[in-house]
């Protein structure tokens, strides 16, 4: 479905977007845990979690799990 300006509203619903934003939830809650318990170390590491989900979802992506590049265009018959 698209909106008035020809935009797609599926806002990334997609495997390679889904699994992005799991796994940087994750370092997120993570990262709050080591940041209130004191550690440093487990801190950085969950911020690296959250870098992480940035490069699993672009191969995600990039391997075909990500949203199309383009819409098909229609042609008359």
């Amino acid at each position: 479905m698209a909106d008035s300006n020809g935009h797609g509203t599926d806002h990334g619903h997609t495997p390679a977007a889904w699994t992005g934003v799991i796994i940087a939830f994750v370092g997120f809650l993570a990262g709050g845990y080591f940041l209130v318990a004191g550690s440093p170390v487990g801190f950085w590491a969950s911020i690296g979690v959250i870098g992480l989900a940035a490069v699993v979802g672009g191969v995600m992506s990039a391997a075909g799990m990500g949203k199309p590049d383009a819409t098909p265009v229609r042609t008359a018959e």
